[in-house]
């Protein structure tokens, strides 16, 4: 069986490719938790590039139901062709349309199955997986076939905590949180993406980051992905190190700052606390 240990563009910690290893070992979905941004979705692409498999995605949305992942019926189609006299009516099977678990089940070659954001659906959804995560297999009344996997897939499930998720689907789960990058994994980070960016940039980039996300109040800290969109348009519109090391605090608001701070509040707060640290000057 292969391992994984991360790939080229995706730097994995020790504890992530543990949490990885252990749940295809136990044959277990990975329940992934962390802030947006850190690359909780992007990792099953990484898994199943690194484990050379097929990787099946099924983005999870706030109207999405169970069913949908197992097949779904179109019974008002095969009444309009049976209206209009369509041969296709005498096969069921001609209106049944495979959910990703279905194509899952039946890949011919050990996929990955990606549940992505799960806690955007309704309350319920996850329990209405339990049965067919567990047992792998699930029954098609109208066909009256049961669907089992041959393998059981790689489960790979992704939450931003926007609903608790029920204990009986966690009991079922390998868990992992994947923790804020530390100042010496975003540098790695930072060298996958850019490779020839100067050393002085990214030590001031990184400065001002971690700064901007210890202001206490703010609504939306800066993830991983925003501080690349930043560093590269540092880059595109050749910042200066010296420009981000200024440390006039009436200028708390770093250049480009549209590519960090994405609400009004939180531009506000910094604009609130320049104009007290003005004040204080005067």
């Amino acid at each position: 069986m292969s391992i994984f240990e991360g790939t080229k563009k995706y730097i994995a910690t020790d504890d992530l490719k543990i949490a990885v290893n252990a749940a295809v070992t136990l044959e277990r979905p990975l329940l992934i938790k962390g802030e947006p941004g850190t690359g909780k979705t992007q990792l099953a692409f990484e898994v199943a590039e690194a484990l050379n498999t097929p990787l099946i995605t099924w983005h999870i949305k706030s109207t999405t139901k169970a069913q949908q992942g197992l097949y779904e019926y179109d019974a008002v189609t095969r009444l309009r062709d049976s209206q209009l006299g369509d041969e296709r009516v005498k096969d069921v099977r001609n209106y049944i349309k495979k959910g990703k678990l279905w194509e899952a089940f039946t890949a011919p070659q050990r996929p990955v199955l990606l549940l992505d954001e799960i806690d955007k659906a309704d309350i319920e959804f996850p329990n209405d997986l339990l049965l067919e995560l567990d047992r792998m297999e699930f029954f098609v009344y109208e066909t009256g076939e049961t669907i089992k996997a041959a393998t059981r897939p790689i489960v790979m499930i992704t939450s931003n905590n926007e609903k608790e998720l029920p204990d009986a689907f966690l009991r079922r789960c390998f868990f992992h949180y994947i923790k804020f990058p530390d100042r010496e994994t975003m540098q790695r980070i930072i060298s996958v993406h850019f490779p020839k960016v100067k050393e002085k940039l990214v030590a001031e980039a990184l400065n001002t980051f971690y700064q901007i996300r210890d202001v206490p109040g703010l609504k939306k800290k800066p993830s991983t992905s925003e501080l690349l969109d930043w560093l590269k348009l540092l880059m595109v519109e050749d910042i200066s190190p010296e420009l981000l090391r200024e440390k006039d605090p009436t200028k708390l608001i770093p250049p480009l700052h549209g590519a960090l701070l994405k609400n009004e509040q939180d531009v506000h707060l910094f604009e609130r606390l320049a104009f007290l640290a003005r004040r204080e000057r005067n």
